[in-house]
């Protein structure tokens, strides 16, 4: 039960960061509603950039993140240990 949990937090996490990417870009760049199909330029000159540089910062954030995690762990555990 624990395990599909963090499962289904990990979920949620991916798909928030995903709407607000995909809500965030589409503001940027989506100018003009009248086709239903993207224009050139709102696909590679913004969407495609928007995108990318959405995905690569937060790449970097979870890398960062992962290196950071097991210091706080135990600085956590530290504390925890000091309280008792």
């Amino acid at each position: 039960a624990g395990h599909l949990a963090v499962q289904l937090r990990n979920l949620r996490d991916f798909l928030l960061v995903y709407n607000r990417m995909t809500e965030l870009c589409f503001l940027r760049c989506v100018s003009n509603l009248n086709y239903r199909a993207l224009t050139r330029e709102e696909q590679e000159n913004c969407l495609d950039c928007c995108a990318g540089k959405l995905v690569h910062s937060n790449h970097r954030l979870m890398g960062a993140y992962v290196q950071l995690m097991p210091s706080l762990v135990q600085r956590r555990i530290s504390d925890y240990e000091a309280a008792s």
